[in-house]
């Protein structure tokens, strides 16, 4: 039974080991929640004081198996017993071996398919591009405005948030950005099909003013944006976008580092539309915390790369693999993509009723267990109304809950829980928000 979470809160030791982090950790390191953590169960942490705090930010979106579960603890211990590190490069495991079964088995890609394993999602990307590059002999990317995609050269470069950039170019050539099709921010009155008939018409149109599509070696999207504020591609542009691809033979990209492994309800975002990618990228809920992510794709695609072009010395590292192969296993025995739709509909119906006494919301969307809520004024999506949500973020820390925000004014709260949690645990997080909200928006 999970453990809720009291009132009355006191942060004595929060601030004083965040005071010690101030002084020997890089300002750069970013800070997103005042919070602290000393251990963790399912959908709940224990911060230096001892207070129970529900815990909606997931890590961001690495806990879709919870904190800690104990298959998972058990695995690690026990493949740490035996081995931590070879190389992959130069003893062949079985641990690395069985993940990659896994993935294939998870995401055939239309047919043969491999996957290669990495530590994180920008290096998933980073080596997703590469792939592409060597498959086509091509050097430009395709890639969206909203768009977050990771932090090293080439991530960056492809992420759109200026914010994770400044002064740090210059960044990676040949990247070119087309607007996301945010249907609720850019719709103009049109219908859906109306709009993504135009926002296709762009794509098209920027193979005269952008750039040759010959010169094109990959398109990356992701389907559901994480950091850009959980916005979802509308089905048929997705559609579009496969065919798009196909006609001029560009490599087709889905980045579901966030969206992956039953967050939406299914183990893949893509799954939900029907369509296929080239190459896919993984990481975050992938290992349970531990620092494992992949690249899977069509055998064709990647077997071109060269061998020595990607890979790493600690890429794949078998307590990392171990913690994957059990992480999987729970996720199915667990039935996660059943419990993310359930939470999906619980959080949905209560961001519905914050309508009715918060007039600043704009917007409430998502993907199954994704979901968010954007604050703007006078209803207009061009005027983010990112204060309110720092001050939500404020005030439900002090009750006892973790909220992240997201989009690129800050303006959207995200919802990031651990799938194994309670309903009473869900409710009461979403409890303290609609207290909080209430009293902001009075």
């Amino acid at each position: 039974m999970e453990t809720l979470v009291a009132n009355k809160l006191s942060f004595a030791k929060t601030d004083e080991l965040i005071a010690r982090r101030k002084k020997v950790v890089s300002d750069g390191v970013g800070v997103f929640v005042q919070s602290t953590v000393v251990e963790a169960k399912n959908g709940i942490i224990i911060d230096a004081d001892g207070n129970e705090l529900i815990d909606f930010g997931g890590g961001i979106g690495v806990l879709n198996a919870g904190h800690c579960p104990e298959s998972v603890v058990n695995a690690i211990k026990k493949q740490a017993e035996k081995l931590i590190h070879s190389c992959f490069h130069i003893s062949t495991y079985e641990p690395y071996v069985e993940l990659c079964e896994n993935l294939i088995d998870l995401f055939p890609h239309g047919g043969p398919t491999k996957a290669m394993l990495t530590n994180t999602g920008a290096e998933s990307v980073e080596n997703a591009i590469k792939i592409a590059k060597q498959a086509t002999k091509r050097t430009a990317v395709l890639c969206y405005s909203e768009a977050f995609h990771g932090r090293s050269l080439m991530a960056m470069s492809l992420t759109s948030k200026i914010n994770y950039k400044i002064d740090c170019g210059p960044f990676a050539p040949e990247v070119y950005r087309l607007p996301f099709p945010n249907f609720y921010k850019y719709g103009d009155g049109l219908t859906e099909d109306e709009f993504v008939t135009r926002e296709l018409r762009k794509l098209e149109d920027s193979t005269h003013s952008l750039v040759r599509p010959e010169d094109v070696a990959a398109i990356i999207i992701e389907l559901v944006q994480g950091e850009g504020g959980f916005n979802v591609t509308p089905q048929k542009y997705v559609e579009g976008l496969r065919s798009f691809c196909d006609k001029h033979g560009i490599i087709l990209i889905f980045d579901e580092v966030q969206s992956g492994f039953c967050r939406t309800g299914k183990w893949a975002a893509y799954q939900h539309y029907g369509v296929e990618p080239d190459l896919s990228t993984w990481a975050k809920s992938m290992g349970s915390g531990m620092p494992i992510g992949a690249v899977v794709g069509k055998a064709s695609v990647m077997d071109m790369a060269l061998p020595g072009t990607i890979g790493g010395t600690y890429l794949g590292n078998p307590v990392c693999c171990a913690a994957a192969n059990a992480t999987i296993k729970f996720m199915k025995e667990q039935d996660l993509n059943a419990r993310a739709i359930e939470i999906s509909t619980i959080v949905n119906s209560r961001f519905e009723k914050f309508r009715e006494f918060c007039d600043f919301i704009g917007d409430i969307r998502g993907l199954g267990a994704m979901q968010a809520v954007e604050f703007v004024n006078n209803g207009d999506p061009n005027q983010p109304n990112g204060d309110i949500v720092e001050q939500l973020k404020s005030a439900c820390l002090k009750q006892g809950l973790i909220l992240l925000s997201a989009g690129t004014s800050k303006n959207v709260i995200r919802i990031l829980s651990p799938l194994t949690i309670s309903n009473e645990t869900l409710n009461q997080g979403l409890d303290i928000i609609e207290e909080e909200l209430r009293q902001i928006c009075q």
